[in-house]
């Protein structure tokens, strides 16, 4: 017998997709306002470049948030836009630092990271899911986040080719 469901023959629905993209946006929203506070609060005789680098990664997060939500929509589903909602949905671990660039670097590396990988699951479910248009924007933030792990490892002085793969959840 046929069965009259075409996404029968993909390994993952599009309901999967939307919740980790709604993951993604809150998670997403939450850098945005860390890199953003960052930006107001760093101290320090390179205030200026650390306060120009943390603007450029806050303002090209806020730029990714409108389309997270839209392919939200495109998918069929509602997108979250209370506050908290974002903050539960969020992956990430947010902790106070000082108002050290160097401690804030950190703080964001840490966070990007697991935006990335994140962005790296959102992918593989588009994929999945035949959503190629969701797929194709989801590789340019996966690109966009590469450059900013390489930005803030470089400037914490991470080696990159110690640094470990944390195996997540999908």
């Amino acid at each position: 017998m046929h069965n009259a469901n075409m996404n029968t023959d993909m390994p993952y629905a599009k309901e999967d997709l939307a919740t980790k993209l709604s993951e993604l946006l809150g998670s997403v929203v939450q850098f945005k306002f860390l890199s953003q506070g960052y930006h107001w609060n760093v101290k320090g005789p390179e205030f200026y470049q650390f306060h120009e680098f943390f603007g450029e990664i806050y303002e090209d997060a806020e730029e990714s948030v409108d389309p997270l939500a839209e392919n939200i929509r495109k998918l069929g589903y509602s997108a979250p836009f209370a506050l908290e909602d974002f903050l539960a949905m969020s992956c990430l671990d947010v902790r106070p630092v000082t108002e050290d660039p160097i401690d804030m670097s950190r703080s964001l590396y840490d966070a990007n990271k697991r935006l990335l990988e994140k962005y790296m699951y959102a992918f593989k479910t588009a994929e999945g899911c035949n959503q190629q248009g969701v797929a194709d924007f989801i590789a340019g933030r996966i690109d966009m986040h590469q450059k900013w792990h390489w930005m803030l490892e470089t400037t914490v002085g991470e080696d990159s080719t110690q640094v470990k793969v944390i195996e997540v959840g999908g």
